[in-house]
């Protein structure tokens, strides 16, 4: 029965969120609960619940505070060089600015943490995104599909995790799934490219007032390093961000678009000319994604703002202190120095109330579903079942099935409760076939792309709130492509031996 109510949840969760008929808040309250009550919680299942939430407050306390130091330094314009540069490198070509979106994401998550991975990379692209009118769902999909591979370092979490569970060096499961780690990542900027190439598409299709096939390349916008041309007139759309404005003109006149015959031909969505991006009153967004004039720049304090946010990582990443507390002190100073005012920091925390409040009612809401999955034992009967229906024929491919299973089950509960509670027993019952745990070790971490999908998972919570994004719009493009990240990882380490048959 707690088999068939667990499971049930579940997809009851995601298909409500995907479809939209409820947002990701009140399905992650409301479905658990009237499934807890089915299980025969009653009343217990408030104990279970605030049992659950006392392990996410300094998670909730970590995002929220990490809301108000990015979209701060957002603010005052500490990351508006950095987007004039990645615009002049990447140029304008949407499958160049998704593929280093992938690059970025992948290189931070060297870190091993997800939030910080998503905070930076959102911080640094975001506002390009937004510039050229690209969809921040693609950011947040390839992001996840970046970090969730990068996952299985052994400092991030998950293969210590494997290792200490069965008793193993932590060393003997990574290195042997570093062939799949590089599979992986070449699948995950294929997967980029692909997006990219869908927003030049869409691009050119759904905006042709300033969107269009350049037969000449020294017409298409060069992230602003060209100054001229006339200053389309018209009305600017604004795309609010913390305090910060995106502007794009609407009623372009200046473009100049491929003319048949002209030779080109390419077919690449490029931006005809940085003018139709701008008001006849703020020239100077053809040079960035922020708005130059708004009132929250510091120009003065950049090197202090720079500074002090290289202190904050480095602090982060040494991890001497409790997260939370680093981003409560560096929220602290950063509105001290940069609006001494009360009311100047009054406005500075109203203006990212939105995000905040979206992510951190999520984590809170969060705890319910995990609350109700360990308080009524669906996780543990759900696990013991599929360990019971595995045929013992199919026994010699346990490490291949404890991979196929780690997909969906490490999206649906904690990475704790899978790798301490279900991988010991699908390891001893594989060792009756002669598997060796180490196989089973490796196969156990090639489902973290998609685990990282989950919205049990904070970091993730934190991605889509501060690119702005619904959860299932993020799920209906990411899912798909982690699980076949996933299942060519787990092909590759078959493949190279890294994950034997017994």
């Amino acid at each position: 029965m707690l088999v068939l109510l667990g499971f049930a949840m579940i997809a009851v969760f995601m298909v409500l969120i995907m479809t939209k008929k409820l947002t990701p808040v009140l399905a992650l309250i409301i479905v658990p609960t009237v499934f807890g009550l089915f299980a025969g919680a009653g009343l217990g299942i408030g104990d279970m619940v605030m049992d659950s939430m006392k392990s996410m407050t300094s998670t909730a306390a970590l995002l929220m505070f990490a809301i108000i130091y990015f979209g701060l330094m957002i603010d005052v314009g500490l990351f508006d060089p950095l987007v004039k540069f990645i615009l002049r490198k990447l140029g304008n070509d949407p499958a160049k600015v998704v593929l280093g979106t992938a690059i970025l994401a992948a290189a931070v998550s060297l870190d091993g943490d997800g939030s910080t991975t998503f905070i930076l990379t959102t911080a640094a692209m975001l506002p390009v995104y937004l510039r050229l009118k690209m969809s921040p769902v693609v950011l947040t999909c390839v992001a996840g599909l970046a970090n969730g591979t990068m996952n299985i370092l052994p400092w991030g979490g998950p293969t210590a995790r494997a290792a200490t569970a069965l008793h193993l060096d932590v060393n003997d499961v990574f290195v042997p799934m570093v062939p799949s780690l590089i599979v992986g990542l070449i699948v995950v900027l294929v997967f980029a490219w692909l997006l990219g190439l869908q927003e030049r598409n869409r691009l050119r299709t759904t905006a042709p007032e300033i969107w269009g096939d350049v037969a000449d390349p020294s017409e298409a916008f060069d992230g602003g390093t060209r100054r001229g041309g006339s200053v389309a007139a018209g009305s600017g759309s604004g795309f609010g961000v913390g305090g910060g404005r995106f502007s794009f003109g609407r009623n372009s006149s200046a473009a100049t678009a491929a003319k048949p015959g002209t030779g080109g031909g390419s077919g690449v969505a490029v931006l005809e000319d940085p003018a139709t991006l701008v008001d006849d009153h703020d020239t100077a967004m053809a040079d960035t994604a922020l708005d130059p004039n708004r009132t929250t720049l510091r120009p003065k304090l950049f090197w202090f703002n720079l500074g002090l946010t290289v202190a904050v990582m480095v602090v982060l990443v040494a991890n001497i202190v409790p997260l939370p507390f680093v981003f409560m002190v560096g929220s602290a100073i950063a509105l001290l120095v940069n609006f001494p005012k009360v009311k100047d920091q009054g406005a500075q925390l109203i203006a990212h109330a939105p995000s905040i409040v979206a992510v951190v009612s999520m984590v809170m809401a969060a705890a319910v579903l995990t609350g109700v999955l360990n308080g009524t034992g669906m996780v543990k009967a759900m696990s013991e079942w599929l360990v019971q229906i595995i045929p013992a024929e199919m026994g010699p491919f346990m490490a291949v099935i404890t991979g196929l299973l780690s997909i969906p089950m490490t999206f649906f509960m904690s990475n704790d409760a899978f790798y301490f509670g279900v991988l010991p027993v699908l390891s001893e019952t594989a060792a009756h076939y002669g598997v060796d745990a180490v196989d089973m070790a490796r196969a156990s971490i090639t489902g973290q792309p998609f685990h990282l999908q989950s919205p049990l998972v904070p970091a993730i919570l934190l991605l889509v709130s501060l690119a702005k994004v619904d959860l299932g719009d993020h799920h209906k493009k990411v899912l798909w492509r982690t699980a076949v990240i996933s299942v060519v990882m787990l092909a590759v380490g078959v493949l190279t031996g890294a994950i034997g048959i017994g």
